[in-house]
């Protein structure tokens, strides 16, 4: 009777733990087996038993606030609304539909989505990996150059002080209130703050999430392109070999030194961060790194004389876009770069990952 009640019972706890643990590969132990039949423990392969639904929330939400495309995609944008692709961590690219003939000049990716505005005002959108591209809501008809992403808002910035907020993941942009006049270029996102540049050395920041913006104080004149952040260091770059860098979330700013000459030919045009180095690049094909978070910087080998507008990171590789279509590409931190073959011969403004 006894070995008929054990059989029985063996019988019973087996089924539970088909039933709950449906995601996990067998259990292999009489201890694996009844722990998964209480849903509280590791399956034998290290993960975890099926969670309940809202964690299943929770978990999907912490992979959507991501700032960079988890699919492997990057994108560049450019003149008469060209829009180019690559799936292949930028070692090719090919044209996508646009839904604008308009100068693109920056893009962003935010919660699984691409967005990207014009020098008409017009923003687009897309929500199939930079598949295809449809027309958001834009209050403006100004110029638009920087986007950014950052705790599910989407900013962009433009000329005559203009700044555009999105809470609808891109779908529809309001107005924020901006403290300058001057054009801003750049926007970036880092430590719960969007800090954006511009002309004059105009720097502006957010600890309000983009609602509104204060401005900071700046060490320089000079225009001002790019912007970026990573170490919690912002580093923002500019003409004349220009490049400024803040250790308190944007308070404050030093100038450092660029190892480029003080001139228009070597005007800085974009930065970005990826693997503890910054990069920047900039006319005349210019590319300069830091591997000491922004303090100081040195050349790399380029492969072109071209301008290069921007640069992004993704994926351990590092991808710049720049006139007439240029594409350059590294894969060992910045120290040397290759042409990409670019479906394009439109001058690309903005590219991210």
């Amino acid at each position: 009777m006894k070995k008929l009640l054990y059989w029985l019972v063996s019988i019973f706890t087996i089924t539970v733990i088909v039933s709950s643990c449906s995601d996990c590969p067998p259990a292999t132990t009489d201890y694996e087996k009844i722990r998964q039949s209480l849903n509280v423990s590791p399956c034998s392969n290290g993960t975890f038993t099926r969670s309940s639904s809202s964690d299943e929330d929770s978990s999907s939400s912490d992979n959507s606030s991501s700032s960079s495309s988890g699919s492997g995609i990057f994108i560049g944008v450019g003149n008469s609304g060209n829009i180019v692709l690559s799936t292949d961590n930028g070692s090719s690219f090919d044209n996508v539909t646009s839904s604008t003939a308009d100068r693109l000049r920056g893009v962003t990716f935010g919660n699984e989505i691409f967005v990207a505005g014009d020098t008409t005002g017009n923003i687009v959108r897309s929500t199939d990996n930079g598949s295809t591209w449809d027309n958001a809501t834009s209050p403006t008809s100004n110029a638009l150059r920087g986007v950014s992403f950052g705790n599910d808002i989407f900013l962009a910035v433009a000329v005559s002080g203009n700044i555009l907020r999105s809470t609808d993941n891109g779908s529809s942009f309001d107005n924020a209130t901006s403290p300058t006049s001057n054009s801003l270029i750049g926007i970036t996102f880092g430590n719960d703050i969007f800090v954006a540049v511009g002309n004059s050395g105009n720097i502006v920041r957010s600890t309000d999430n983009g609602s509104s913006f204060d401005n900071a104080t700046s060490p320089t004149g000079n225009n001002l392109w790019g912007i970026e952040f990573g170490n919690d260091i912002f580093v923002g770059v500019g003409v004349s070999g220009n490049i400024l860098r803040s250790t308190d979330n944007g308070s404050t700013w030093d100038n450092v030194t660029s190892n480029l000459p003080d001139n228009s030919t070597y005007d800085l045009l974009g930065v970005t961060f990826g693997n503890d180095i910054f990069v920047a690049v900039g006319k005349s094909g210019n590319i300069v790194r830091s591997t000491d978070n922004g303090s100081t910087w040195d050349n790399a080998t380029s492969p072109t004389g071209n301008a290069l507008y921007e640069v992004t990171f993704g994926n351990d590789i590092f991808v710049g876009v720049g006139a007439s279509g240029n594409v350059v590409r590294s894969t060992d931190n910045g120290s040397t770069w290759d042409n990409v073959t670019s479906p394009t011969g439109n001058t690309l403004y903005g590219v991210t990952f």
